[in-house]
């Protein structure tokens, strides 16, 4: 069953049902709509066979719009039976949500996908004023709060704390929320670095609800710090199958810390293909050609992702440095760039130890490294499965900030495979 993330992509979309199948990887699709008139809602829905785009069951539902809990649940057993699959048994009513409270839920969620923290935490707020013992809710709101931290727009000991008591609030008020626990393993992992707390966590998100994408999505990463890597891209690979609309770099990330390039060439491709105008899906592309030795192409696509993502200035520097001296003359303006900007108080040390290190600047990745890691800077959740950082394995410096941070060393078998 594919997120909604992803199938509302398609919402008005006037194409053939057997194209958005196939782009979804599914074999059904269930399609209707929903009417409401003051306190009654009249929903009409169909499911098709989307290969030979035939209809297998449909049904209309007259319901009051304070009796509409059930209804999901209804609907996905019917959908079940029509499909020949098993329907696990029922379970005891979930608490009671006003609709009022789920809609700004449902808009925080979709405002914090977009990472627009702002919008994001005024509706998981509006949520928890018109329903304060929303699990949900809370566990919105700590990801929100947690967020700008996250990107740099905050230092993260603003975000710990009122991000942290959030997140134990939700899991307060409702510990079967696989929401709750999720975020809890979010912020073990990113903000507390407690990496058995954070597995602890993520599997019990999962565990919870299989078909929450983003505790899949999360889990591959909890799981590749513990050098648990196959099992990682299983989760990641999960996490794409259940809602890949969402995250369509996600994939691409998880091979290149696997050290699989060649793979996570191909993935790019496919989903640059799929979604040319998603910055961050070139950004990756470009990674992955560079991991490649495919220069060229890796500057062609920087430059398509800064413009993609308004920096067209930034763009044409990209465009003349290659011209003026290849990819070597591209990492030099953009680490020099990088470095302006933070000395105005902008980016994080650790993207400059990663601008240092694709250079191959030994000393100048070490100190930022070790700069990245007296700023708690949350992207050191990653460090020993970035490619870029290798060739420092083997530094003491390096070896000392891995252990303050409580990580468990990279096993030999896995670091020789780097290398």
């Amino acid at each position: 069953v594919i997120s909604r993330t992803s199938v509302m992509q398609y919402k008005k979309a006037q194409r053939p049902i057997r194209d958005i199948a196939r782009e979804l990887g599914v074999d059904g699709i269930v399609e209707g709509s929903v009417e409401r008139s003051g306190s009654r809602v009249h929903l009409n829905a169909q499911l098709i066979y989307a290969t030979e785009d035939r209809h297998l069951w449909a049904e209309t539902y007259d319901r009051d719009l304070d009796d509409l809990g059930p209804l999901p649940s209804e609907l996905a057993r019917t959908i079940a039976k029509q499909v020949g699959q098993t329907v696990a048994p029922i379970l005891p009513e979930p608490k009671r949500i006003t609709p009022a409270a789920h809609d700004a839920y449902l808009l925080g969620r979709y405002y914090w996908f977009a990472e627009n923290d702002t919008k994001s935490r005024e509706y998981f707020e509006k949520a928890i004023a018109l329903q304060s013992d929303y699990a949900a809710a809370w566990s919105g709101l700590a990801d929100s709060l947690l967020l700008p931290g996250f990107n740099g727009k905050i230092l993260r000991d603003r975000a710990v704390g009122p991000g942290g008591e959030a997140a134990r609030k939700a899991l307060a008020l409702d510990n079967s929320s696989a929401e709750a626990h999720n975020t809890m393993a979010a912020f073990s992992f990113f903000y507390m670095w407690d990496w058995q707390k954070a597995e602890q966590e993520s599997a019990r998100a999962v565990e919870l609800n299989p078909g929450l994408a983003e505790a899949h999505h999360l889990r591959s990463y909890v799981l590749q710090a513990l050098h648990r890597t196959d099992e990682s891209l299983q989760e990641q690979k999960k996490a794409m199958e259940l809602d890949p609309f969402a995250r369509p770099w996600a994939m691409i990330f998880a091979l290149m810390h696997a050290r699989r390039f060649d793979a996570a060439l191909a993935e790019a491709r496919m989903r640059a293909e799929a979604q040319p105008n998603d910055p961050l899906v070139r950004g990756y592309l470009s990674d992955a050609y560079m991991y490649k030795g495919m220069e060229k192409e890796a500057a062609q696509q920087m430059e398509i992702s800064l413009q993609l993502s308004g920096e067209k200035e930034d763009a044409l520097h990209v465009h003349e440095a290659y011209a003026r001296g290849g990819m070597k003359a591209v990492l030099e303006w953009e680490f020099n760039d990088r470095r302006k900007k933070y000395r105005k108080g902008f980016g994080s040390p650790l993207g400059l130890a990663a601008d240092a290190a694709v250079l191959k600047r030994k000393e100048d990745t070490l100190r930022y490294l070790e700069q990245a890691y007296e700023e708690r800077d949350l992207r050191l959740a990653h460090i020993q499965y970035l490619p870029y950082l290798d060739f420092v394995h083997s530094d003491p410096r390096y070896q000392t900030i891995v252990m303050k941070m409580g990580l468990p060393p990279v096993p030999d078998s896995v670091d020789k495979a780097s290398q």
